[in-house]
């Protein structure tokens, strides 16, 4: 059991700890390079940061199955099915956010993506594997009444909702050197580690498979970044949450984790989702584009103009480990 708990993980930090670098020049030889808007003379970073993260996660879990097949014999379980299932749609959500990214204003210097209509289309797609393989359990506990079966409602509608919501939800918190893999790190290892205290091993493994490989990659995305993560990266974090969900029956965990990100979407619908959480470099500090008005997490920090961008990312992480820290006792 410890080579499936450590060498999988370990593999996949190093294989996208390796291939980052490489992507990040690549990146640049073809041009996709936004400026970081947080600087003060607004270098041209990378973007598109979620192939990079994909890369250490497919070989960890290329690892993982070869080890549960040839070494343990266990080539019948049916986990492993949902695990390809899961692996299936964080591939093709990765490759649908990179899409995204390609779609560049040189102009603006930022990422116009895909249309709005066009997003929750396609990542809908994202959800077919884990659908057709019926994935999770359709039992759910509700209070006064019980155990409650809602039978093929669970892969037909709960799991594209869940796949399209998340993958959206999540690409809405953004903006800041490391903040959204430093968040994806709190979130994906709590639940890899409520998934392991209550034996659900299966979404252990791919929880802290995915966990070792953004690790990797935070250290290049952290301040001062050397790439951004990109719609790749940020759809690839919202499938992994509920792949996570799903194959440790832990949607209420997984909600409870998300609730920062639920936040998040009412006070950008206050602006009608035109507000920027990012903001203007000032004296080494981040103010707001929104003056007092509240339209992000962020701006709780950055309309006062008082903190730097590493205090702004921090805040939000530790607004992260609040939830995750809720999580085991909700």
């Amino acid at each position: 059991m410890q080579i499936l708990l450590y060498s999988a993980p370990l593999l996949a930090f190093i294989v996208t700890f390796i291939s980052t670098p490489v992507w990040i020049r690549y990146l640049r030889r073809i041009g996709l390079v936004v400026p970081d808007k947080n600087k003060k003379d607004q270098p041209k970073i990378a973007f598109s940061g979620g192939l990079a993260v994909f890369s250490g996660f497919l070989a960890g879990m290329m690892w993982y199955i070869f080890i549960q097949i040839f070494y343990y014999d266990k080539g019948g379980q049916g986990s492993l099915l949902y695990m390809f299932g899961a692996l299936a749609t964080i591939m093709l959500i990765t490759f649908i956010g990179f899409l995204d990214d390609l779609i560049v204003n040189k102009h603006i210097g930022e990422s116009t993506g895909l249309k709005q209509w066009q997003k929750p289309l396609l990542t809908l797609v994202a959800a077919i594997p884990l659908m057709v393989v019926k994935a999770g359990t359709t039992f759910f506990a509700v209070p006064f009444i019980g155990r409650v079966d809602i039978g093929l409602w669970y892969p037909l509608l709960l799991v594209p909702i869940g796949i399209v919501g998340a993958s959206n939800m999540i690409n809405m918190l953004a903006g800041f050197n490391g903040l959204e893999a430093g968040m994806g790190l709190v979130y994906l290892s709590s639940l890899s580690l409520y998934a392991y205290v209550n034996q659900r091993f299966a979404a252990a493994a791919l929880g802290i498979i995915i966990v070792a490989s953004l690790l990797a990659f935070f250290l290049f995305n952290k301040y001062p970044a050397k790439i951004f993560p990109g719609d790749s990266l940020t759809y690839l974090l919202g499938a992994s949450l509920v792949s996570l969900a799903i194959l440790g029956n832990m949607e209420r965990a997984a909600l409870i984790v998300s609730i920062p990100f639920f936040v998040e979407f009412l006070l950008k619908w206050r602006s009608r989702f035109k507000a920027k959480s990012y903001g203007k470099f000032k004296d080494g500090k981040i103010v707001s584009y929104h003056d007092k008005q509240i339209y992000s997490i962020p701006h709780l920090l950055t309309r006062t103009g008082k903190f730097s961008e590493k205090q702004v990312v921090w805040f939000c992480i530790g607004i992260e480990l609040l939830f995750a820290g809720l999580m085991w006792v909700v």
